[in-house]
């Protein structure tokens, strides 16, 4: 039996299967090793509570605790105020002064709209909001409030701001909404002050709200094949850096989070789904509590309180803080806050994935096309691993020469398989034949192939990015499938080159390993796929020209 082929296909199979399940895990749909999916896709039934939803003070409480019910809940029917730049149109209710609307207008969809990331809908709520609570649950300006006008239009420098102000018992909090041209981040300031002397202590909450649904993404086979990453509540702290929460946890109370960020480190929470996130990052001068929550069937939420202290009468105190609503793009985020580039996550392998995405990254800053710079990219990758490649290739012709002496013996030992065993190490030892030497190559690249993998189905300056002709919009599956249609052909034309194996089922396997592979690649990103089919026509030249020379070497 040819050992070396087995265990190179079982590899190469194992591979494949690795990433289908990473695939069907990312839909949503139940790991082929078992277990359930990551995150729900119920959709919201009651996007507006019925009941009052402001969190309990975590300081002094338990964390992570949830909300005490009361009455009085505002349904956002109320007036919107709209503010925006050049990349963002964000709608910002009267009601809570919360940001319930958020349109992407350089990210488009399908039908070329601009991304609605936040929205307030029967069906879906995604939403960033805030407000103040106090120990003893005091009547306070809050998200449920009726907020006024105070002020609007653009500063000195030529930003567009809105000014919305609330008044409860006493204390009044002034929104300060202000959005940069070009810009993602919105810069959030909050003013209270107090009209009569209070010894209470008061506490600002930031938090993100959504349903547990994931998004579609819109492509070739609908939101059935379309391939989406983590969809939940994230957050950073200097100690404990990047902390996913997966909805399901926050259902049954066990949400792990760090409870607290101390003074003077940085920290933010966030809301994920693919390609695009939101990000509550309040200033660092005083100690924060995160927590997370269960607010309604199917709605959760994420925030950080902000101790703002005794508001004395006649004075003000001002938190500010950044609320990033946009895509996420790697550069972009690094320049923001800190870890803030982490909402792009590769997983496991981000340690060889961030490489790979800076020099695909520099090659594009050159080439100006997504789909060359994964060619270039892909060639770079096979001249590295060439030394490995070649000595695999050369490994692969000689056993190709030795087939007919492989083809003798096992006639010569018929039934005799121990003995067959034998007669064919013996000969791979005086032919210096390595049965394995093909293995490690492939071994070495599965790791770097998977790691192209999340590169390119996490980044999103591949959305909506063509490369030529018929593919334009590498993110998503081949809508013709020819580039499928080449791999499975350049598959094939690999197992011709490779030597027979002398197991009948097992060559077979071989024969058929190209179709079944291709099939599966049809629901992959195109990207993936360009990268897939050009590295396997650089091996097919490769290992054309290999047993070329091999060939005549034999005919001397």
């Amino acid at each position: 039996m040819d050992f070396k082929k087995t265990i190179l296909w079982a590899v190469f199979s194992l591979s494949g299967l690795m990433l289908y399940n990473n695939w069907m895990v990312h839909e949503g749909r139940p790991s082929l090793f078992g277990g359930t999916p990551a995150t729900t896709s119920q959709q919201a039934q009651n996007p507006t509570a019925s009941k009052s939803d402001v969190p309990a003070q975590v300081s002094g409480a338990t964390p992570n605790a949830a909300a005490p019910i009361a009455t009085g809940a505002v349904a956002d029917a109320g007036e919107r105020f709209v503010l925006k730049n050049d990349v963002l149109v964000l709608e910002i209710s009267a009601n809570g002064a919360n940001v319930v609307d958020a349109k992407l207008l350089k990210e488009l969809t399908a039908d070329q709209k601009p991304v609605e990331l936040f929205q307030q809908t029967p069906t879906h709520t995604y939403i960033a909001r805030s407000g103040l609570i106090a120990m003893g649950n005091a009547d306070l300006p809050n998200h449920t409030s009726v907020f006024k006008l105070a002020q609007s239009g653009k500063d000195g420098s030529g930003k567009p701001f809105i000014v919305l102000s609330s008044e409860r018992n006493g204390v009044k909090l002034e929104k300060t909404f202000i959005l940069t041209p070009g810009s993602y981040v919105v810069d959030v300031g909050h003013r209270v002050t107090q009209a009569t002397a209070s010894t209470t202590p008061l506490v600002l909450y930031t938090e993100i709200l959504r349903d547990g649904s994931q998004e579609q993404k819109i492509g070739p086979f609908g939101g059935a094949f379309s391939a989406s990453t983590f969809t939940g509540p994230a957050v950073y702290t200097d100690g404990e850096k990047f902390k996913k929460v997966q909805f399901s946890d926050i259902e049954k109370n066990k949400a792990s989070i760090p409870n607290q960020v101390p003074a003077g480190q940085p920290g933010w929470v966030a809301m994920v789904q693919h390609y695009f996130a939101s990000a509550w990052i309040p200033g660092d001068k005083v100690t924060r509590d995160i927590y997370t929550g269960k607010v309604d069937n199917d709605l959760y939420r994420v925030g950080m309180q902000i101790p703002l202290g005794v508001v004395v009468p006649g004075n003000a105190i001002i938190e500010k803080a950044q609320l990033f609503i946009g895509p996420q793009e790697e550069r972009m985020l690094e320049s923001v806050a800190p870890g803030l580039e982490l909402l792009k996550d590769y997983g496991y392998l981000t340690i060889l994935a961030k490489p790979i995405f800076w020099l695909l990254e520099k090659i594009h800053s050159y080439v100006g096309n997504w789909g060359w710079s994964i060619i270039l990219l892909t060639i770079f990758i096979k001249l590295v691993f060439f030394p490995l490649s070649a000595a695999s290739y050369k490994s692969m012709a000689r056993m190709k020469e030795v087939q007919p002496r492989l083809a003798l013996m096992k006639e010569q030992f018929k039934g005799e398989p121990q003995k067959l065993n034998q007669a064919m190490m013996e000969m791979y030892r005086k032919e210096k034949i390595n049965p394995l030497g093909g293995c490690l190559p492939v071994v070495i690249q599965i790791p770097v192939f998977i790691s192209l993998y999340w590169v390119l189905l996490s980044s999103v300056e591949m959305r909506g990015a063509p490369w030529v002709m018929w593919i334009q919009d590498l993110s998503v599956p081949d809508p013709y499938y020819i580039l499928p249609i080449i791999m499975a052909a350049s598959m094939f034309v690999q197992t011709k080159l490779n030597p027979t194996p002398p197991d009948p089922i097992q060559a077979k396997v071989m024969m058929y390993m190209p179709i079944v592979f291709s099939i599966m690649f049809f629901f992959f990103p195109a990207g993936l796929v360009l990268y897939w089919v050009t590295n396997n026509l650089l091996s097919i030249a490769q290992q054309w020209q290999i047993n070329k020379l091999f060939g005549k070497k034999a005919a001397q």
